[in-house]
């Protein structure tokens, strides 16, 4: 088993490589380092990631702006997913981040502390904003599963799945017409949730699995206009 002792050797390597005086447990921190002159930079150690983690390295900005947290470097992509997140979460705390390959000892920074500028993303903003525009009314729980989620694509689906059901196989601009939605002939022959299939050329039908799911999520709202998605911000 893993234990915070195994990662500070090769931390305390790390740093006196780059000129520093290494000691551990000074006071609250878990490893101080001092270069003459400069201020002193601070490591918490720690097996994995943890809030408890994040919270001890934010405590130890009181006493230093340079503090890394660091935890040993794992394998696989669920731990590459951890480590991408965790890094954009130390940028924005002002925080450093190690990461300690114990078979070897080998240390890689993946942060320096320092001030966090953050920027929003305007293509996503956008994407927020159209998501928001073109779903009718309000049918989720704030907080739910991402599985499941009635979006506005799942919307414009229900919404030819509905006309299938009344009017039977029908041409996909037949189904634009009359739904209001623009990309019925496009989203029918994707088929992304099994719910159409196609049985002439442009002409669709509803499946079981179309019939289910118009009986879970129901018959939806009519298609509202098309809205201007710029943001005014």
């Amino acid at each position: 088993m893993v234990k915070e002792t195994d990662l500070y050797a090769p931390v305390k390597s790390f740093l006196e490589g780059q000129g520093y005086e290494v000691k551990s447990e000074v006071g609250a921190a878990d490893v101080v380092a001092l270069r003459a002159g400069e201020d002193p930079v601070i490591v918490e150690l720690k097996t994995r990631f943890s809030l408890a983690l994040f919270h001890q390295g934010v405590a130890r900005l009181a006493l230093a702006d340079l503090v890394y947290l660091a935890v040993p470097r794992g394998a696989g992509r669920g731990f590459q997913k951890a480590l991408k997140e965790n890094v954009s979460l130390c940028r924005r705390l002002g925080l450093g981040l190690l990461t300690v390959r114990l078979r070897d000892g080998f240390v890689e920074a993946h942060c320096d502390p320092g001030p966090y500028a953050p920027r929003i993303s305007k293509p996503k903003r956008q994407r927020l904003l159209r998501e928001f525009s073109r779903r009718v009314g309000d049918p989720n729980n704030g907080g739910a599963t991402r599985v499941g989620l009635v979006t506005a694509y799942r919307q414009d689906a229900l919404r030819c799945a509905a006309h299938l059901a009344e009017q039977g196989p029908s041409r996909g601009r037949d189904v634009k017409d009359a739904t209001g939605v623009d990309r019925a002939t496009t989203l029918m022959r994707d088929d992304h949730y099994g719910w159409f299939e196609k049985v002439d050329k442009g002409v669709y039908t509803l499946t079981p699995k179309g019939i289910e799911g118009l009986q879970r999520y129901g018959a939806p709202e009519p298609a509202q206009p098309k809205a201007d998605t710029q943001s005014t911000a």
